[in-house]
């Protein structure tokens, strides 16, 4: 064998060696097996942090429009009227706000339930009708 093989083959043992008694040790393997979000326990300092702010309130009906509602309603794609287009709001208006929301929380033809906003309360997506209502006359 030669020299150079030889001290690769000690260098690799010795590698796999030391790597293994320091990379499977218990809380090694705890820490790197264990599941998302398990890490910090009740009691540990880490379960003091803060928690992330929750919104202020609801969303405005611009904000629902801003953040759902413009990809469909923005261009008419599939038949949604057209935020500004009075022609194409016009005879779904006539059917009263009523009649809308309906449409909007429980979807209509081609449109999904809440268009897809599922975590807006009923009155945000009222909003969001409201809103497009009142920039489309």
């Amino acid at each position: 064998m030669s020299s150079m093989k030889k001290l690769f083959g000690i260098l690799l043992v010795a590698g796999l060696v030391a790597g293994s008694s320091l990379a499977n040790s218990e809380d090694d393997v705890n820490a790197r097996t264990a599941p998302v979000g398990s890490t910090c326990m009740s009691g540990d300092d880490c379960a003091a942090a803060p928690a992330p702010a929750a919104a202020a309130g609801p969303k405005s009906g611009k904000d629902v429009y801003g953040g759902f509602c413009t990809t469909c309603h923005g261009a008419g794609l599939m038949g949604a009227p057209k935020l500004g287009s009075a022609a194409d709001w016009g005879p779904r208006a006539g059917k009263g706000k009523d009649t809308l929301y309906t449409h909007a929380i429980g979807g209509f033809n081609s449109m999904p339930p809440k268009g897809m906003c599922a975590s807006c309360s009923d009155d945000e997506i009222k909003a969001a009708v409201d809103y497009m209502l009142d920039n489309s006359k």
